[in-house]
């Protein structure tokens, strides 16, 4: 269904109007995917629908198999660069945008219970920032973990931007929500995860961690880090450096502790071999 746009006020579009102050408020559920990798990312995953595509005429054609896949119910939009810009609120250079939506949002106890008996879960804490939080599940999609748990504090990883710098990371792994950290790390206990909390103060070196069937890796906001309680709980790891300098990007961190984790030779349960 290639519907021409030619008027920025049309009420079609209404979802992809002024998108960055959209973003800000939130969207009840939806959300906005841009460029065409995340787009085709968007389109295979399980998880997510598409509700609409809004693309500048000069993509049509190179996106030709990817429309092709939609339900024919979906509605593409087509409109010219000019209209497209003013529509949105600022050149958009891909010139490809979609309204998706996500299907569910199970419980951080149903999707710990959904995971197999070997697991690599992360959880964030406290993390405001799109890209580190874009920038963290797409270390742990491209890792392999088998879902991301959010504090109440951490930003939602369907923001347009924490989807763009994930490379549509954030339509592939599975992800929940906690009622707090504190709630975050009971779940884990109780659904048996080895629960490593990473921090410059932490008591044992990453080169000297085995992973465990069931792992789970906790990051916290650079700067304050996890909370001291939380730390408290759990098993303390910290990055040898270099002296005098003791931190690292948050999302930097998480694509190196998740490297070790997914080649370092795995601790075995008792009776295994």
């Amino acid at each position: 269904m290639l519907l021409p746009i030619d008027d920025p006020n049309d009420p079609r579009i209404e979802p992809y109007r002024a998108v960055r102050e959209r973003d800000l408020i939130g969207r009840e559920g939806r959300f906005i995917a841009e460029g065409e990798v995340v787009l085709r990312v968007l389109l295979s995953s399980a998880q997510f629908e598409v509700e609409s595509l809004l693309i500048a005429e000069s993509r049509v054609e190179p996106l030709n198999d990817a429309l092709h896949s939609l339900p024919e119910e979906t509605p593409v939009y087509v409109a010219g660069r000019a209209v497209m810009d003013a529509i949105v609120g600022f050149p958009i250079h891909r010139g490809i945008l979609a309204v998706g939506r996500r299907k569910s949002e199970p419980t951080a106890e149903e999707l710990l219970e959904s995971l197999p008996r070997e697991a690599l879960v992360v959880g964030l804490v406290g993390l405001a920032n799109h890209d580190n939080v874009g920038g963290i599940f797409r270390n742990a999609a491209a890792f392999g973990a088998d879902a991301v748990l959010l504090d109440p504090e951490t930003c939602d990883p369907l923001y347009r931007k924490a989807i763009r710098v994930s490379v549509g990371g954030a339509l592939v792994v599975p992800f929940a929500r906690t009622v707090s950290a504190d709630a975050m790390i009971d779940d884990l206990q109780r659904a048996g995860f080895d629960i490593v909390a990473l921090s410059p103060s932490g008591r044992e070196n990453l080169a000297d961690v085995r992973r465990a069937p069931r792992t789970a890796l906790i990051l916290g906001a650079e700067g304050p880090g996890l909370p001291a309680d939380l730390l408290a709980r759990t098993r303390t790891v910290s990055i040898p450096m270099k002296g005098g300098f003791d931190s690292l990007n948050v999302s930097t961190t998480s694509g190196i502790v998740l490297h070790h984790l997914t080649t370092c030779s795995p601790l075995r349960e008792a009776g295994e071999t």
